[in-house]
């Protein structure tokens, strides 16, 4: 019996690593059940978290071996206790979110403060505090090792949580650095709509806040004009994009022009997922579609999951290039070995 027991103990710290999705799981379930609403929606919504638990999953398969390695030896040490408590902060917050009032004094406390879209700062707070509640599990855990490789999924989690606050702080256009590429993004989605028959007037002289218009020729009463501002191109795809994809990048063992050809290319297709964006807006105006629905549900989704699946891209192309490489030398050492001047007889 002591040996069963010893040997399950064995196995059961190999699952350490799977605790910290687990304790953050409970919480999104939770927060589920209370709003379920919430995670149909990609801007201002919950629908974000479902992709940074899918990060995890994907960083536990790729670096399963190094994360077993856990520092939890024994179960009564202080830092295990401290773990433990970690598990349960994230439900904790849910609570008292919900049940103590957590989001009207947070409401209560924007609105005083003068932020425009004070409704939306509890959402954005959430996805702060639990990339910081999960990267206090994972350091108590495994280390800083661990936090490094749990890096992307926390960055993500982060940089929504801070994109959200930003455009609440500063709506529209009031946040010039995120507004500079809008126009440019703007006049690539008129050209594309001009090249599938519609009719298009831009407008640039709102400072950094395009007006495009554009009227269906088959029928000119259907027109759609809209202000376009950050959000609406998809600038918070880029960003998401450049953190993820940095942080992969630069823990994949190849070269410098390997990373900066893989980073072009991704970013030039969520670039152009942007542009297609904004065509997507207007095809849904023009047929009459909800606009507001599909820019908070659909429209973000267009480019998350292309940034989520492009590692597992490189992975991929990463796989088939040594596999193609191995089979050259082979090849070639085939060919060379083939090539040698074979030894004469020896004379009788």
């Amino acid at each position: 019996m002591p040996a069963i027991l010893l040997r399950f103990k064995a196995q059961s710290a190999k699952l350490v690593p799977l605790l910290p999705l687990i304790g953050f799981g409970v919480s999104l379930l939770w927060s589920y059940l209370l709003q379920p609403q919430s995670f149909e929606v990609m801007w201002k919504g919950r629908t974000f978290q479902l992709f940074f638990v899918w990060l995890i999953g994907l960083e536990l398969v790729l670096g399963w071996e190094n994360l077993q390695n856990n520092k939890l030896c024994n179960r009564l040490s202080i830092r295990s206790l401290l773990f433990a408590v970690s598990l349960l902060l994230p439900t904790v917050f849910v609570i008292i979110l919900n049940y103590a009032g957590g989001n009207a004094f947070l409401s209560n406390l924007f609105q005083q403060n003068g932020v425009f879209w004070w409704n939306d700062m509890s959402i954005a707070i959430e996805y702060l505090v639990f990339a910081g509640l999960f990267s206090l599990t994972v350091l108590l855990s495994s280390g800083t090792k661990g936090l490094i490789g749990f890096s992307v999924p926390i960055f993500f989690l982060a940089i929504v949580g801070a994109i959200f606050v930003i455009d609440s702080v500063y709506p529209y256009d009031q946040f010039t650095p995120f507004q500079i590429i809008v126009p440019t993004t703007t006049i690539l989605a008129a050209n594309t709509l001009t090249l599938m028959g519609y009719d298009t007037a831009l407008d640039l002289s709102h400072g950094n806040l395009p007006q495009l218009t554009v009227i269906d020729p088959a029928n000119p009463l259907k027109t759609a004009t809209f202000a376009i501002a950050w959000p609406c191109a998809g600038i918070e795809s880029l960003l998401i994009f450049t953190v993820t994809i940095l942080l992969f990048l630069k823990r994949m063992p190849i070269s410098w022009k390997a990373k900066a050809g893989y980073f072009a290319i991704g970013a030039g297709v969520t670039y152009f997922i942007n542009v297609l964006r904004i065509v997507s807006i207007y095809l849904v105006a023009l047929g009459g579609g909800d606009v507001n629905f599909f820019h908070s549900t659909y429209g973000p989704l267009y480019a998350i999951p292309w940034i989520v699946s492009y590692p597992l891209v490189i992975l991929v192309t990463q796989g088939l290039w040594h596999r193609f490489t191995n089979k050259k030398k082979k090849e070639s050492a085939k060919d060379s070995k083939s090539n040698l001047p074979q030894p004469e007889g020896i004379p009788n």
